[in-house]
């Protein structure tokens, strides 16, 4: 069974709900409303009060069916920003040489890291990578989500980035959920170009990137900047070679040590920059001249035993929107829940409940550049919400493990989670 192909139509008056307040969200309030949400052909065409449901569109919903929300809490359809999610193979032997006392650039210059999940996913074929995928996906849209971004960087040569972009574009149309595809072949070296950088971006700007965003595959382009990645210089050359087709920008930046990746991403107008553990005040400065969002990854933080906090408090200050994601990666963040990143957003890096819900709706949506679909629950945009059986919106954030009974309305199709 395919959940969404099997899901039945929204439209309808749903009724008895408890609606979170994502305006005040972003207050920094956790606020909840009674009231109705009318879907009509699939979208949205009132959220408000009962009274306030105009007379017209009453009459319209009056053949469809009524759903009783039961008092639920009743939130956008969830956004997960940054994932890696389609790859061949698993590195859980990299957790255990972790445990042993190796770091993130010890296991990638011995060979580990993303060099050995391109080995696996060139093995791969197009179907076994989609096998492989879809459980991971299904249990980010059991926990709500409705969009998401899948990043290529896996293949590392233009026949591999495209059997990764392409199993990206099958997964949105199997599971009825928005994919935005992301082009990293700037992630890592391929062996085949060791020691030939420049000659390995010169392949990526002049070659792959032209094809596969002829092909319809490409919706943003993404650079691992950082002393184990690519250069700043190489990043421009990504970017503008990105900047010419028209494509919008995302960047890893200052994960590990400050390269300035921010400031140039900022600087091309990039979407978000991603990790900023060592951001610097220059590039926080960028970002909110640019209105680039920092998207938080504490699924990798936690993984790798990282203990150099991103600026938070610098990044409230300058206004810049945070967004929240698992970074779903085989390497260092096998996270499978949206939901666990929000607590630990709360707890490794302090982030308010009230940020934190904001990080994986509005600003999520931000960070993809979908605000017009996705993030939010308003008139005129396609049904994306879920149900939640919870008493206050920061259970979201505060139950361990637990998966709280939901039912999900993902592209104006009832189809109750991600279990197909």
């Amino acid at each position: 069974m395919n959940s969404y192909q099997d899901g039945r139509s929204a439209d309808g008056l749903w009724q008895n709900l408890r609606l979170l307040d994502v305006d005040a969200l972003l207050q920094g309030e956790l606020r909840t409303s009674p009231g109705v949400i009318a879907v009509l052909n699939g979208r949205v065409a009132h959220v408000g009060a009962a009274d306030a449901l105009p007379a017209e569109l009453r009459m319209q919903l009056a053949a469809l069916p009524a759903h009783d929300g039961a008092g639920a809490l009743t939130t956008p359809g969830l956004v997960d920003c940054h994932t890696h999610l389609v790859y061949g193979g698993q590195r859980a032997n990299e957790f255990a040489m972790r445990l042993a006392g190796a770091s993130y650039e010890q296991i990638a210059r011995a060979g580990g890291g993303i060099v050995s999940s391109v080995r696996a996913t060139r093995e791969a074929t197009e179907d076994e990578l989609l096998a492989a995928t879809a459980p991971r996906l299904q249990a980010l849209l059991a926990e709500g989500v409705c969009a998401i971004e899948i990043k290529s960087g896996y293949g590392l040569a233009l026949e591999h980035e495209r059997k990764q972009l392409r199993v990206a574009r099958r997964l949105g149309e199997q599971f009825g959920v928005t994919v935005r595809s992301t082009f990293l072949g700037a992630h890592a070296l391929p062996p085949e170009f060791a020691d030939r950088a420049d000659d390995y971006i010169t392949e990526v700007c002049e070659h792959m990137l032209p094809a596969l965003h002829a092909e319809g595959l490409v919706d943003a382009v993404d650079a691992f900047c950082e002393t184990i990645g690519f250069s700043r210089a190489q990043t421009e050359r990504v970017f503008r070679a990105a900047q010419a087709l028209g494509l919008p920008l995302k960047l890893h930046a200052e994960q590990l040590s400050d390269m300035d990746g921010a400031a140039l991403a900022a600087h091309y107008g990039a979407l978000s920059c991603d990790h900023l553990e060592h951001l610097s005040a220059r590039g926080i400065a960028a970002m909110k001249a640019a209105g680039s969002v920092a998207v938080l990854l504490p699924g990798a933080y936690y993984a790798l035993r990282d203990t150099h906090l991103p600026p938070i408090q610098a990044l409230r200050e300058a206004g810049v929107p945070i967004a929240i994601s698992t970074d779903h990666n085989p390497g260092t963040s096998p996270a499978l829940s949206l939901l666990l990143m929000l607590n630990m957003a709360c707890t490794l890096f302090r982030l308010t409940v009230a940020e934190a819900l904001a990080g994986v709706t509005v600003h999520a949506a931000q960070a993809l550049g979908l605000p017009a679909t996705h993030g939010r629950i308003a008139a005129g945009m396609p049904a994306n919400f879920v149900l939640w059986r919870l008493q206050e919106p920061a259970e979201l954030a505060y139950w361990l493990g637990q998966r709280p009974a939901c039912r999900v309305v993902r592209g104006g199709r009832i189809v109750d989670g991600g279990a197909a």
